[in-house]
């Protein structure tokens, strides 16, 4: 079984994902978004859609872009 590098969970059906020649395997879409996705640069909440980019950052909406 394999074990997620996020929660450390062993598990049957695991996945792995390879992001800048490094792979990751995960057990649920939730612990790789906590591993891989970016987070807002203003409120610090982890980025699943496509974001703002500002000046070499990145945050989640307009808002906090702002």
């Amino acid at each position: 079984m394999a074990v997620c590098d996020t929660c450390g969970n062993e598990y049957d059906a695991a996945m792995t994902i390879t992001q800048d020649q490094t792979t990751y395997t995960f057990d649920s879409f939730e612990c790789a978004i906590h591993k891989m996705a970016p987070s807002c640069a203003h409120c610090g909440c982890r980025i699943i859609g496509h974001g703002t980019r500002r000046n070499g950052q990145i945050f989640c909406c307009e808002h906090c872009a702002q």
